[in-house]
């Protein structure tokens, strides 16, 4: 008899367990759930136009969705030019203008150095989102450098290479590349035609 009796009391604590985790488990209601799907889907077409863009107005319109899909915040209007920057400099936004500056040097080493297009692409993003932010009104460079890291980690995850770059720099893709010996001359700055539009990589 005590056998059965702490057998019968032993299925019903269990029964009673199960019954308490059951109703803490967190249940997604339908909005809930409509919002993940929808953040979920927006973060696939992130990486995909990211990874499959063909030229900088394509980077460019990741960048301008990325800010708006995590941050709420959006502008137009701006222009880009190319110039053979000082490498430590990897772009800038002159404040009170529509206009960045991207370092046009950096950006053919590293795409001379690195094959994959994917990664030259999370280089120009991660420029091209750091003076977007700056010409947002935000500018501190210790807050702009952490948002950045939001941004990715919010559009692509904390594994995707833009996010990689973000956290670290993106000068650690200059870490083995004999920068001593190149000596390019400087040419004049170019003006990126179509920029808040599809149109041609470098002009």
């Amino acid at each position: 008899m005590l056998t059965v009796n702490v057998s019968h009391n032993l299925s019903v604590v269990l029964s009673t367990l199960r019954m308490l985790l059951k109703a803490r488990t967190p249940k997604h209601s339908a909005s809930e759930a409509k919002l993940l799907s929808e953040n979920k889907s927006s973060t696939d077409k992130f990486h995909t136009d990211l990874e499959t863009a063909e030229n900088y107005a394509q980077v460019w319109q990741t960048v301008k969705d990325t800010v708006d899909f995590s941050l709420h915040k959006r502008r137009s209007s701006l222009m880009l030019f190319l110039d053979d920057l000082p490498l430590q400099l990897g772009a800038y936004h002159p404040l009170g203008t529509n206009n960045i500056v991207l370092n046009r040097a950096l950006v053919e080493i590293v795409e001379a150095s690195i094959t994959t297009k994917r990664v030259v692409n999370a280089l120009v993003y991660n420029l091209l989102l750091h003076e977007y932010l700056h010409a947002l009104g935000e500018l501190s460079e210790t807050e702009v450098r952490s948002t950045v890291v939001k941004v990715a980690q919010a559009c692509f995850g904390e594994k995707h290479i833009a996010t990689v770059i973000a956290r670290k720099s993106p000068w650690v893709l200059l870490q083995n590349i004999p920068l001593q010996a190149i000596n390019a001359p400087k040419r004049v700055m170019q003006i990126v035609k179509d920029f808040e539009k599809t149109g041609k990589y470098i002009v």
